[in-house]
């Protein structure tokens, strides 16, 4: 524990208070593989919560590749280069045939932000609904619209052109007290949500909504909604 304390001392010298530490005793995890972490002392993690690896920590193929391109060439769009445009006809073979159009971003954060850039301009509107719980990324943009930061500590409330949604929860949601079904609950509400942004003579932007709730608690949205 002597070495941690240490850690966590030069982590307050060093980094900013708003990154916080989990746990009472924080982990010191010094490698990943797979599905799990690996702390200071050899001891073994399942990494259930991690939200940056996708394909599982240390993948062989993902390092090789990076590396391989690291030593061949890092640059931006500016340039002509077949490497993004060999990546953007196999994504788009994946996606249906609307979406054959790529934007490619640094992160989640600036992808979601351009989405929001993108709907605003299309509707001259920032009318938005989101639901109950939802992160969206750090940007100033996406916290506006991401009740878990602007309803947490430190948050400024809901901006007023924002209109929540409680979550679709299959197991806790709102509908179980009133007796219906999710699909009839939640929908409702969404469209009485659009009709009162429309009878304040305002056009709605967009709905913004996360396939699996992550920092709301792990809730996978029904098909019915």
């Amino acid at each position: 524990m002597s070495g941690n304390s240490e850690i966590i001392k030069r982590r307050k010298k060093y980094l900013a208070p708003s990154f916080s530490l989990s746990y009472q005793a924080p982990l010191h995890i010094v490698r990943g593989e797979g599905q799990y972490l690996y702390d200071n002392n050899g001891k073994k993690y399942l990494d259930a919560v991690n939200n940056i690896s996708h394909v599982g920590h240390c993948h062989p193929k993902v390092i090789e590749a990076a590396n391989r391109q690291n030593k061949k060439l890092n640059t931006n769009t500016r340039y002509l280069h077949e490497s993004i445009l060999d990546y953007a006809e196999n994504l788009t073979r994946t996606l249906p045939n609307s979406l054959e159009v790529c934007y490619f971003t640094n992160s989640g954060s600036e992808s979601n932000d351009l989405a929001l850039r993108i709907a605003r301009s299309y509707s001259n509107s920032n009318e938005s609904i989101v639901l109950s719980g939802a992160y969206h990324g750090h940007t100033a943009s996406l916290i506006d619209v991401s009740p878990y930061k602007f309803l947490g500590n430190g948050g400024n409330g809901k901006p007023n052109f924002v209109h929540l949604i409680p979550v679709p929860d299959k197991f806790r949601g709102e509908h179980k007290e009133k007796g219906k079904s999710i699909g009839e609950y939640y929908i409702q509400l969404l469209k009485s949500t659009i009709k009162n942004i429309q009878r304040r003579g305002k056009q709605l932007s967009l709905f913004i909504i996360e396939p699996v709730m992550g920092c709301g608690g792990q809730i996978m949205i029904p098909r019915s909604f």
